[in-house]
């Protein structure tokens, strides 16, 4: 049967069902213990991304039926010849060739829009390495997700790594921000964000990425929409208009129960003072006082990260799973 992309958006709910159910499907064969995807978060997703730039959403199907689901994502602020994809396939459609038939539509699509590398990922597994074997694609990175189940820590933990770390961080004083970030702090922050770029990258190929107001009120913006509540700690420079690093969490205001730890940075004149672990601690602190319903933190960092993963495994972090991540030339 022929395999074909149909693109669909979010005033289409029946189709964003579909979409959604797909990947469920999807989701307990290959990683029962994500969070389940549900219509309203997809919804979102379709009308705001993760941070104000939503992708392009497809059902595959195969005669009349939805056999997989397929979002291109498309970074338009910097990384223009760049492109993501993010597929997956009913575990009762595999093997029959339309994973790669969909991908090769796809990556038509993205030619025709100028993009020349795409990067694509999947759970460590059969269906993620053989796939890409059968394409000849090649690991270009390891991503690991580890979780922390917050009830289940040791008590008192938050409180004595923080205590342990703040000696060494004599010189700097922790910031709390909810929600958007106020725009007398703005460019102090921007300058802790963009430290991301030193993170080890691997043999994935991109530009470091641009971080301004704009972008930054987008992707509040675009988190707020969501339903996500966002929280920031900032280690400043005692005396100065400076941070040191930056920790974010996300919570998922549809559940309440599940959040994302995502990027910490720290600039690199200020490594040293474990402005990491301190940081991170104070979260930690922090969630157990404005979210006492927040069971768990999911997190992602290279597997090649020795400092950063030696810092989250000391907060409690314990692996769920191993993404392999893939970049194809479009040439």
């Amino acid at each position: 049967m022929d395999t074909q992309l149909r693109e669909i958006t979010a005033d289409d709910e029946p189709s964003v069902a579909a979409y959604v159910a797909v990947d469920d499907a999807a989701r307990l064969a290959d990683g029962p213990w994500w969070p389940q995807l549900t219509v309203f978060r997809q919804t979102m997703e379709m009308r705001h991304g993760f941070d104000g730039e939503p992708g392009r959403y497809f059902l595959v199907e195969s005669g009349g039926e939805a056999v997989g689901r397929l979002a291109v994502h498309l970074p338009m602020r910097d990384n223009l010849d760049l492109s993501w994809i993010e597929l997956a396939v009913h575990p009762d459609h595999r093997r029959r060739g339309i994973g790669s038939a969909a991908m090769d539509q796809a990556y038509d699509l993205l030619r025709d829009l100028g993009r020349s590398k795409v990067g694509w990922f999947g759970w460590d597994g059969e269906q993620t390495s053989g796939f890409a074997a059968a394409r000849g694609s090649e690991t270009k990175s390891v991503a690991v997700c580890r979780r922390q189940h917050l009830h289940e820590l040791e008590p008192g933990l938050a409180d004595a790594l923080y205590a342990e770390a703040l000696p060494h961080a004599a010189a700097y004083e922790l910031v709390r921000v909810a929600g958007r970030m106020p725009d007398e702090l703005m460019t102090p922050f921007l300058a802790a964000v963009a430290a991301i770029n030193d993170a080890p990258r691997d043999a994935l190929e991109y530009e470091d990425e641009v971080f301004s107001p704009e972008r930054t009120r987008e992707f509040e913006d675009a988190q707020e929409a969501g339903g996500h509540r966002l929280y920031r700690v900032l280690a400043r420079v005692r005396g100065a208009d400076e941070f040191g690093g930056v920790t974010s969490v996300s919570v998922d205001g549809e559940t309440s129960t599940h959040g994302h730890q995502l990027d910490t940075s720290v600039v690199r004149a200020h490594r040293g003072h474990r402005l990491g672990l301190l940081l991170k601690s104070d979260m930690m602190r922090w969630m157990a006082e404005e979210e006492p319903r927040l069971e768990y933190l999911d997190t992602f960092n290279a597997e090649s990260n020795d400092h950063m993963v030696g810092v989250n495994e000391r907060l409690g972090y314990r692996v769920m799973a191993r993404e392999l991540q893939y970049q194809d030339s479009l040439a």
